[in-house]
């Protein structure tokens, strides 16, 4: 048997990642929940909600039968939002076999604990399943397009972090490996609630020095709570770390930012919602993140008041005027 790689979930991210998989050679099938939608890729030969104009190779296909998509390959990818992750694990659970691997391209918490997605994964399947996450400085539309891209997988066996990568890096899309699962998931659900908060700041009319200080003095919050977790610091400092955040901050093609942008203009949460038309992790992760903050107590001022304009109606303006009223200190601890 050839390389194969089962996607689980058809929005833009999963359908990048099953253009890159099947690109590269790997006989790829798609799933989707929404038979309908499905269907429409299926006679469309491209997801021309998400990615139009980029037609699926012949070796694509879809499904919306889960069953059927879990026994195509033993190794399963999950691209769904992070409100769907543990539902999606428990879907699949009666389908898996010994061999199966399961990685995610996942970013944030589960919304109902807090708890990281790995977690779920040993807690819902089995704590000995050869897992992985992919994370880093990505936009769907791009890596679709076959623009020079990195990403880190991290997981807790080499031999699958070999294998993942085998059925997706090629000279367009580098991966780099690590074995800090924790430190990766931090870091793609933080820099979400982050990039909100630098779209306010954006909205609000603040200049690139603001923006520049949300991305410093956010990757500290995200270090702190990072390390609370054991996650490992170099990680941070990485493709799945800074690198995201980066990426998240300062390009209009993250739904976070755009949010953001909007939220600082004035405009409602609700309505922002529906001008973007797609998930925006970074609003459940700002709840999150923030609760788990307070429960480890860490201190994390930007999350904080990025959560208090999303969930207790603050005012963006007050916001910034809280962080920059905060007492003063020394930039790195001692």
């Amino acid at each position: 048997m050839g390389k194969r790689l089962t996607v689980l979930g058809a929005g833009s991210w999963g359908t990048a990642l099953a253009l890159q998989a099947a690109k590269n050679g790997c006989d790829t099938l798609l799933w989707g929940h929404d038979p309908a939608h499905i269907q429409k890729l299926a006679s469309d030969r491209a997801n021309m909600r998400y990615l139009p104009d980029i037609p699926f190779p012949k070796n694509l296909q879809l499904t919306a039968n889960l069953e059927q998509a879990t026994h195509f390959s033993q190794t399963l990818l999950i691209v769904v939002p992070s409100h769907a992750f543990k539902t999606t694990l428990e879907h699949i659970k009666p389908f898996l076999s010994q061999t199966s691997q399961i990685a995610w391209a996942t970013k944030g918490f589960n919304p109902k604990d807090g708890s990281l997605l790995h977690q779920l994964v040993e807690q819902v399947l089995s704590p000995t399943l050869a897992k992985a996450v992919l994370s880093g400085p990505t936009f769907a539309r791009e890596v679709a397009l076959g623009l020079p891209t990195a990403v880190t997988i991290a997981s807790d066996s080499a031999e699958f972090s070999d294998h993942l990568s085998l059925l997706l890096h090629n000279p367009s899309f580098r991966i780099y490996t690590s074995t800090d699962i924790i430190g990766v998931e931090i870091g793609g659900a933080v820099k979400n609630v982050l990039a909100i908060a630098a779209g306010i700041a954006d909205g609000l009319g603040f200049g690139a020095n603001t923006r520049s200080a949300l991305i410093t003095r956010g990757l500290n919050e995200m270090i702190r709570l990072g390390l609370k977790l054991n996650g490992q610091p170099d990680t941070f400092m990485g493709l799945a770390g800074l690198g995201d955040l980066i990426l998240t901050c300062t390009d209009d093609q993250s739904r976070n930012r755009r949010l953001g942008l909007a939220l600082g203009k004035g405009v409602s949460r609700q309505d922002a919602l529906e001008q973007i038309q797609q998930h925006v992790e970074g609003v459940s992760a700002a709840q999150e993140t923030w609760h788990l903050a307070q429960k480890l107590r860490v201190e994390m001022p930007i999350t904080e008041q990025t959560y208090r304009v999303l969930y207790e109606n603050l005012d963006p303006k007050q916001a910034v005027h809280n962080l920059l009223t905060r007492e003063q200190k020394a930039e790195i601890a001692g």
